[in-house]
């Protein structure tokens, strides 16, 4: 595994392979890695061939570097900017706040509503039915 991988940088690769799970990227001639098929593209990707076939150089940003497997995390995704309606979606969500629930109307321990009775309530029930001869089917 060549020193010059490091992870958060950005390198240019030739895929070499597809699978359903994803494609491999050769960094040089001695390093290659992964690309998940989470890590293609922004959005849901269903057959990596529509969007990826062997020879394609891409560009793609190193993710992880596991040395004792010899393993390396590759995403294409992060090298291109989110879809504009998908950023704006993103914005408008970390703006909002989450607020706590405060729903009151659970009845409190031990209080007993009409449809509306615990497991634990409910055994004792249930044990004095199963032990009546009159609804024991015989």
């Amino acid at each position: 595994m060549s020193e010059t991988i490091q992870v958060g940088s950005v390198v240019t690769g030739k895929v070499t392979g597809i699978q359903p799970y994803g494609a491999f990227v050769a960094l040089d001639e001695q390093t290659q890695g992964l690309v998940h098929i989470s890590e293609i593209t922004h959005g849901y990707v269903k057959n990596i061939n529509d969007y990826l076939k062997v020879g394609d150089e891409v560009n793609v940003k190193i993710l992880s570097v596991d040395k004792e497997a010899g393993k390396i995390g590759l995403s294409i995704r992060a090298t291109e900017a989110p879809p504009v309606e998908q950023a704006e979606q993103q914005s408008k969500q970390k703006k909002q706040k989450k607020r706590p629930i405060t729903n009151t109307n659970f009845p409190s321990e031990g209080e007993i509503t009409e449809g509306f009775n615990t497991l634990k309530e409910k055994l004792s029930e249930w044990i004095d039915q199963s032990q009546r001869e009159d609804l024991i089917n015989k």
